[in-house]
């Protein structure tokens, strides 16, 4: 009896040793890194499984409509995306404000990381808005009159929706800066639950497909940027941002969130890019064919929960750390990260892959696709451990210490030499279909992991001084 009391404690002093081994250094501890990852981890946990139910809600309108809502995704992806870049630019800046003790210049950085987003994401709705039919005519010419109606709709949708989402993520990316990751995981709560809700009200029980889809996108994104926007000027005491300061427009802090945020931004543009171009070979290959990569893609993400989590995690940890000049930290929190992160993608695998059957009957797909769905899910299951986390997480990392133009430029050239040609080779010109296509991302994945393995054991990656 005594001797089986005796194995929790030293489990206990095992993993604890364990952490404080991979975990802890002189810039912070175990315990301060498992509080910035542990929100992050719920907070895209909660996004990824709230995206697989609506993705499923909305199947039940039609193959039409999750061929539509897949295509336009893909462009509000790409566009997001340059949201999320700025943002991770004043993410980086306020981690790096927070780790050097300059509490002023904290405040100042996330009030300008805030006023750069908001201008970038109304100038972006604007624009698309008015090219709306142009857009789609060049990218998705090809789908079907049922499907580029849907298409239509959802997008001009979506596009009144950025600016409240991309204020949104301007907050939890200042919030993220200065490792306040449960206020980020209660906002991005409030919202989700949210969008779910009205999905099910307006989607499964008034059926209203896309229409619902809309209205349930544009109340749940503007609940999300008031929540954030109350949260931050009334009951946030770290950053002590007030709104009249948003309007006041600091060059000096702008060109340093811009130095990190535009070369993150532009291989957004263009990685994304990259991704619709591949769609538009998808749409050459039918409507069952989009319809086999929009479930493949949404059950995918299921996958990336822990190494999407770290990916975000990693700025904080880094930045702070480079804050601080404190480089050996750096160099084993990244290391220990990407353990971390090969770790928990050989455990999603185990886990999930029995539970296939399970996953895709949420989307009632077509019989005739289920095997191809299962292919390429078994594909990136293999692949991801190996290769998903030098070719994200690492360069998360890069990014975080200064290293933005060689991370983006190394991103931008793989994307387009090897997903993009490639995908094109083996799935149209030799005929594999979706399958070549999705072999070639994880081709690109593989060589893109290398360079940024080369540039990390280096010195270059932490030269550059922002602050």
């Amino acid at each position: 009896m005594t001797q089986v009391n005796s194995i929790g404690p030293r489990i206990r002093q095992g993993s604890v040793s364990l952490l404080n081994r991979y975990f802890t250094g002189t810039s912070m501890d175990y315990k301060q890194i498992i509080a910035i990852i542990i929100p992050i981890f719920v907070d895209q946990g909660f996004i990824v499984l709230m995206s697989l139910l609506n993705t499923a809600m909305i199947s039940s309108s039609g193959v039409a409509a999750v061929s539509a809502v897949s295509m336009v995704d893909s462009l509000n992806i790409f566009l997001i995306n340059v949201f999320v870049a700025i943002a991770t630019g004043g993410t980086v800046i306020v981690a790096q404000y927070k780790g050097s003790g300059n509490q002023q210049m904290v405040s100042k950085a996330a009030t300008q990381a805030l006023s750069a987003v908001a201008v970038i994401s109304v100038l972006i709705s604007i624009l698309i808005i008015a090219f709306h039919t142009p857009t789609l005519n060049l990218l998705f010419g090809k789908a079907e009159a049922e499907v580029f109606q849907n298409a239509r709709l959802y997008l001009i949708g979506s596009c009144i929706s950025y600016p409240f989402i991309a204020i949104f993520q301007a907050v939890n990316g200042v919030l993220r800066g200065v490792a306040e990751t449960k206020a980020s995981l209660n906002l991005s709560l409030i919202m989700n639950i949210t969008f779910l809700c009205l999905n099910i009200l307006l989607i499964t029980v008034m059926d209203l497909g896309v229409i619902g889809l809309i209205i349930s996108l544009l109340l749940a994104r503007i609940l999300g940027m008031v929540s954030s926007l109350i949260y931050l000027l009334k009951y946030n005491q770290t950053l002590r941002v007030q709104l009249k300061n948003t309007l006041k427009l600091d060059f000096s802090i702008q060109k340093k969130i811009m130095f990190i945020g535009l070369p993150f931004a532009a291989e957004q543009m263009f990685f994304n890019g990259g991704k619709l171009l591949t769609q538009t070979f998808i749409v050459q290959l039918g409507t069952l064919a989009m319809t086999a990569n929009a479930i493949s893609g949404s059950i995918s993400l299921v996958f990336q929960i822990g190494g999407g989590a770290l990916s975000i995690a990693i700025v904080t940890v880094v930045g702070q750390c480079i804050g601080q000049r404190n480089i050996q930290d750096a160099r084993k929190f990244i290391k220990s990260f990407l353990g971390l992160s090969t770790v928990l993608f050989v455990i999603a695998s185990l886990i999930l892959l029995p539970l296939f059957p399970l996953m895709v009957r949420m989307f009632s797909p077509p019989p005739e696709i289920i095997p191809t769905i299962f292919g390429l899910i078994l594909l990136i299951a293999i692949a991801q451990p190996f290769l998903w986390s030098l070719s994200f997480v690492l360069p998360a990392a890069l990014r975080a210490a200064g290293d933005s133009n060689f991370t983006s430029l190394s991103s931008l050239l793989s994307m387009w030499l090897f997903r993009v040609i490639l995908g094109y080779i083996l799935g149209i010109t030799l005929g594999f279909g979706i399958m070549g296509v999705w072999v070639a991302m994880v081709a690109e994945w593989g060589i893109r992991g290398l360079v940024f393995a080369w540039r990390f054991k280096g010195e270059k990656w932490y030269a550059h001084k922002l602050i």
